[in-house]
């Protein structure tokens, strides 16, 4: 029920999409002969959407996400695992074209090639299954299988992890694949946005990971003080990170992480893990 329900929530709360709607219901109620409210729901709706296209707003929300866990830095010490969380590959347009298609996250998948070779021993997870409510052809662990040459991705050493829907889903399947033992350093890359409540799934399922930002949609806090060329672009950033936040709150009270906005644990980089639940 969660699922099928995050799906129907997201799409009410992106600003995007909710300021659009609010736009055509003034419009309708100016149709409809409530002029006077009409112009003032569409009128305002419209201004907010060019307000968040372009101002520095939605860098002033994302910034907390993305600088929460810092970029990861190589001490030395071993690592045993590497966990490439999906949301970067195509699954539909993939199949259908017959070619590896990536959307706005393929960092995610850049950083899995690169690492995959930078740690030639280490274990190499991806945890991506469909996060479709109609279903897909392939789960995104399938399109990484078939097209991991095209990704200079060892195959040998590939574990796919192929049912999860979704981050809790990641977490917990993941660990129930490779059970992590108690000192092992274990990367995990995802978008710096998302990282926040991808290391709160781990963590609530007993996986203790270190950080591996990727994807970042800001330059630091210094870009508060620019303006948005393109209101498109401004009203993306805002789309993701409103769902993001929204992600965390809905997470945090269905007990799917154990803190509102995770933080990096003191530790020598490797972290502790919970209990498993």
């Amino acid at each position: 029920m969660f699922f099928p329900l995050s799906k129907l929530l997201y799409f009410l709360v992106t600003p995007s999409n909710a300021l659009a709607l609010l736009v055509l219901l003034g419009i309708g109620l100016a149709a409809g002969g409530w002029l006077r409210s009409g112009l003032w729901i569409g009128g305002l709706a419209a201004l907010f959407l060019l307000i968040a296209g372009l101002s520095p707003l939605p860098v002033l929300i994302a910034l907390p996400l993305e600088e929460r866990f810092p970029a990861f830095v190589d001490d030395g010490a071993p690592v045993t695992g590497i966990i490439v969380l999906g949301g970067a590959i195509e699954t539909r347009l993939s199949a259908d074209r017959g070619q590896l298609l990536l959307n706005d996250a393929a960092e995610r998948q850049v950083a899995m090639a690169d690492l995959a070779r930078r740690y030639p021993q280490s274990r190499l997870v991806f945890t991506g299954g469909s996060g479709s409510l109609a279903g897909s052809k392939a789960s995104e662990s399938e399109i990484v299988g078939r097209y991991a040459d095209t990704m200079g991705l060892p195959r040998t050493r590939l574990i796919l992890e192929d049912r999860s829907r979704n981050t809790r889903e990641n977490a917990r399947f993941t660990a129930d694949m490779v059970k992590p033992q108690p000192g092992e350093r274990w990367l995990l890359v995802t978008s710096a946005w998302h990282m926040p409540r991808a290391i709160g799934c781990f963590r609530e399922a007993g996986f203790g990971v270190t950080a591996y930002p990727v994807d970042y949609r800001t330059g630091g806090w210094g870009d508060l003080l620019h303006v948005n060329a393109f209101a498109s672009e401004g009203l993306a950033l805002l789309d993701i990170v409103t769902k993001e936040w929204f992600g965390l709150v809905a997470y945090r009270l269905s007990g799917y992480t154990d803190a509102l906005l995770p933080a990096p644990q003191a530790s020598s980089g490797v972290e502790a893990a919970a209990p498993s639940r």
